[in-house]
């Protein structure tokens, strides 16, 4: 009995860290990660604390105790992050003559560094884009390949930089593109661009995003010590504060487009950070819109990471969303979206 009695102090106690844990991950999306650096990392484990919450939750609802009512508090109050996290229902509605598909990718060069143990990627990739037959194309991490064959799309824009490799970023359009632009970020080779479509009568604005990298292999397999531990955290620090800067610079260009937006983007941050919700704004995520599960974009090993997103104006209607979580070609999965600019009466 005494044992049982010093268990359920030891769970109480650990189920208290957790809670203010919880709810002190709840406050960063609107705290700058400049002021609160290493704190910013939580978001990324925000997830997880979900998940140990609710495990928390049922422990204490099978003894009968109102301990259960800190992780059930906890679990209420974070409930619009759940939705963000995982979908349990997917919306796929009918197909219309003006309906339209974007696709999102993070292509990470085609593979030219050899990174994966395979020589067809770029033809891969080509195939798969050829299958899914994308209005319009968002390729992030991107390089010309000869073995990528763009010819479907009479329309696009390209900006690419370096010296001895020039990469950077690409949008592919069935519909004229009618302006374009980049925007550049100090101190940093990451970017965004943007390509004004005409769809019929509306001209829509396309972005293509690419934030500050963390610079964190997808697939950790080496011992992580103390001082790599310090070392990662510092380097996620420095990423988000530069994440949050270039969030800002894109956020500020919103506010001088007229036009219904579409985001493709690699944010290299999670649904519940800063970042994220300095770019969104008052858009829709597709995943939240018309996704199902966990909506993984980046083939992280031991965690379901989405870190990709597509949003939208709300003038635009979302239909369908897929993340293809099977096309091991990149550390990134493609995203592709059905959409319409008619947007119909909410019933």
């Amino acid at each position: 009995m005494r044992e049982q009695t010093w268990l359920s102090k030891i769970m109480f106690f650990l189920n208290i860290v957790l809670t203010v844990l919880t709810f002190l991950a709840y406050s960063l999306p609107f705290l700058a990660p400049n002021a609160f650096p290493f704190l910013s990392v939580l978001t990324l484990i925000l997830p997880l604390f979900l998940i140990l919450n609710f495990f928390f939750f049922v422990y204490w609802l099978l003894q009968f105790k109102r301990y259960m009512l800190l992780s059930g508090l906890a679990l209420l109050l974070g409930i619009t992050f759940i939705n963000r996290f995982y979908k349990f229902s997917e919306t796929n509605l009918p197909k219309e003559d003006t309906d339209f598909k974007v696709m999102s990718y993070n292509v990470r060069l085609f593979n030219i560094y050899e990174w994966l143990p395979k020589d067809d990627v770029a033809e891969q990739i080509s195939k798969l884009i050829n299958e899914k037959s994308p209005d319009i194309l968002c390729l992030q991490d991107f390089t010309t390949n000869d073995n990528v064959d763009f010819s479907r799309y009479p329309y696009s824009y390209v900006k690419l930089n370096g010296e001895n490799l020039k990469y950077g970023q690409a949008i592919y359009s069935n519909y004229k593109i009618i302006n374009k632009g980049e925007i550049e970020f100090p101190d940093s080779f990451n970017n965004a661009i943007f390509a004004d479509v005409l769809k019929g009568k509306d001209t829509v604005r396309v972005y293509s995003i690419h934030l500050q990298s963390v610079k964190i292999s997808a697939d950790i397999n080496e011992k992580i010590d103390e001082a790599k531990s310090k070392f990662i955290l510092k380097r996620l620090s420095l990423a988000f504060g530069k994440q949050q800067q270039q969030s800002e610079i894109i956020s500020e260009h919103f506010e001088n487009c007229s036009y219904p937006k579409i985001i493709c983007s690699d944010l290299n941050n999670s649904a519940f950070s800063y970042v994220y919700r300095t770019i969104k704004g008052d858009m829709k995520d597709a995943f939240e819109e018309a996704g199902t599960g966990f909506g993984k974009s980046y083939n992280f090993k031991y965690y379901p990471a989405r870190i990709d997103f597509i949003l939208v104006d709300d003038a635009i209607q979302v239909k369908q969303f897929k993340s293809i979580d099977t096309f091991f070609q990149s550390d990134h999965f493609p995203q592709i979206t059905r959409l319409n600019l008619e947007k119909k009466e909410e019933k």
